[in-house]
Formats: structure tokens, sequence, C-alpha cells
């Protein structure tokens, strides 16, 4: 149950301000606050959130245990480069109503974002990833739910750099010092 709470604030939190939330508020201002478009974005934050879980899991496996602990900070440190990476976003002169397209550019930001690293750096040091990537997919769907109900103009009103630049500062710390622990740890 903690990995999964963990996993959904984390997500939840860290995609605040993210690409994907932008994407989907920029098109939501633009064709509206359809519910295909809400679906597409819940959609791919569960599959891009399944996809980076089963391959942190799954390389971890493969790997020894300081290995695994120092896969675990290249993906926090990944995770913190991608949030202190101001997202600029161009305006779209004409937006697209093709659900299909809108999903994967949806999946192609989601999967290189820092809350998909987390969640690979999670189930990387996870025995059953199962509930982490539940935990994922829910609070990356909260992300992009709250960036559909607000659109573009208001998200763009909240803090969100200054959010980003913090988690990026807790998460570059947070690899330092796993990255140490793999690196001087006596297992």
């Amino acid at each position: 149950m903690d990995t999964f709470l963990i996993s959904m604030l984390l997500t939840f939190a860290i995609a605040l301000g993210g690409r994907e939330q932008l994407v989907v508020a920029q098109f939501s201002d633009a064709v509206g606050r359809s519910v295909p478009l809400l679906l597409t974005g819940i959609a791919c934050a569960a599959v891009s959130a399944g996809v980076m879980g089963w391959a942190g899991w799954s390389v971890a496996a493969m790997l020894p245990d300081r290995a695994a602990d120092m896969l675990v900070a290249i993906a926090l440190a990944i995770a913190a480069f991608e949030l202190s990476w101001e997202v600029k976003l161009k305006d779209m002169k004409e937006p697209t109503r093709s659900y299909v397209a809108i999903a994967v550019v949806l999946f192609v930001r989601q999967a290189m974002d820092a809350a998909r690293f987390v969640i690979f750096a999670l189930a990387a040091q996870a025995v059953y990833p199962v509930t982490i990537i539940i935990g994922g997919a829910l609070g990356g769907a909260a992300a992009v739910a709250l960036g559909w109900m607000l659109g573009k103009r208001k998200i763009k009103r909240l803090p969100l750099r200054a959010i980003r630049l913090l988690f990026a500062f807790i998460t570059i710390v947070s690899a330092l010092f796993i990255g140490l622990s793999a690196r001087y740890a006596v297992y």
C-alpha cells in the first residue's frame, strides 16, 4: 500500500507543469474539454506508467544489487535534469482533432518525462512493481485531468516553474545519496 501511495503522490506532484500536462491543457483550450481528450490522456498516462515501471523492474532484475541501486540513482538524476529543463510549448495554429495523433504526442512526451523516470526508479527497487505502476498511472491520470480541467490560460498562472525547480533539487539530492550509498555500501 505504501509503494502505491508514494508512487501516486510523487507522479502527480512531479508531473505538475510537465510537458504532457501542458499539452493536454493546450488541446483542452483549443478543441474544447471533450471527454475523449481526457480519456486519451488518462490512457496514455496508464500505458506510459506501465511501460516505464515494467522497464525499471525488468532491467534491475538483471543487475547485481549495487548496480541496481546505481540504476535508480541514474534514473533520478535524469528525472532531475528533465525537471530543471524549462517547458516551452509553441502555440498551436491548427490543432489536430485526431485522438490517435494526440495519443502519440502524449505518449512520447510522457515516456521522456521526469515522473515516468521516477516510476522507473521506484519499480527498479520493487520486488513486485504492480502497485507502483498502478499508483503511477493514477497519479499521471490526475495530473492530466488537472491540465484538462484548468486549460492552458489558467495553468500558466500557477508557479509551476518554481515547483519544478524545487522538485529538481530534491530529486538530484536523492540521486546523489542513493548513488553514494550504492558506491560505498557494504553488502
